[in-house]
């Protein structure tokens, strides 16, 4: 049995109408979206770009005197033995991070691209934009910027899609405020929810499609 397909709009990066495409409901037309697994990718998402760079200084690594500040017995003072002690102000961390903290976690590939289509089909008709093609006379980023502008994606904070190594988009769109830039098999979910639009090629979408089938 064919799987079922929908038709999306496609436009010219100049905003004028180029037709449609059909792609699967399977995977822009998820209806049952299922909370857990678009959490579930996000917070794996958001842990995996934690850098374990927090170090706190041990006892054995503060710097000062080991001699002991006074002598053990008959001061009326608590006994004590160096300044690096975690009682006293400039002292060793007892607990603190150490740089080796692993914040690292993972969600099987079926329910990521279950959170996938389901966060996609969420922006079909409220923000995932098809363009028949990227292709640019030259780099320049006040043209590309009058390009988004020309879809309505000024002001926005848009997410490009690119399909492959186009140097051109990937020049004239990098230096653009609030527009990221990802490849077809390296979207995320946080990065769908994030963005306002989600611009794709007409060849993207169909990579996207493939991998997500």
């Amino acid at each position: 049995m064919a799987s079922k397909k929908i038709s999306l709009p496609v436009v010219t990066l100049d905003g004028a109408e180029a037709g449609n495409v059909e792609v699967s409901a399977a995977v822009f037309g998820v209806k049952d979206v299922n909370p857990q697994v678009v959490k579930d990718a996000v917070t794996v998402y958001l842990a995996n770009c934690r850098q374990a760079t927090a170090k706190t200084k041990k006892r054995h690594e503060v710097s000062g005197t080991g001699k002991k500040p006074w002598r053990q017995k008959g001061t009326g003072r608590a006994r004590s033995g160096d300044a690096q002690s975690p009682v006293w102000v400039g002292g060793g961390n007892v607990f603190g991070p150490d740089g080796t903290q692993n914040y690292k976690l993972s969600q099987n590939k079926k329910a990521h691209n279950l959170a996938l289509k389901s966060v996609l089909s969420e922006k079909v008709g409220k923000g995932l934009i098809v363009v028949d093609s990227y292709k640019l006379a030259k780099i320049s980023t006040k043209e590309f910027a009058s390009k988004l502008k020309a879809l309505g994606c000024e002001g926005k904070k848009n997410l490009i899609v690119v399909d492959g190594d186009d140097e051109k988009l990937i020049l004239s769109a990098r230096g653009i405020k609030n527009a990221g830039l990802v490849e077809t098999d390296n979207i995320a979910v946080y990065d769908v929810l994030y963005f306002d639009n989600v611009i794709v090629s007409k060849e993207g979408i169909k990579k996207i499609e493939e991998a997500l089938q």
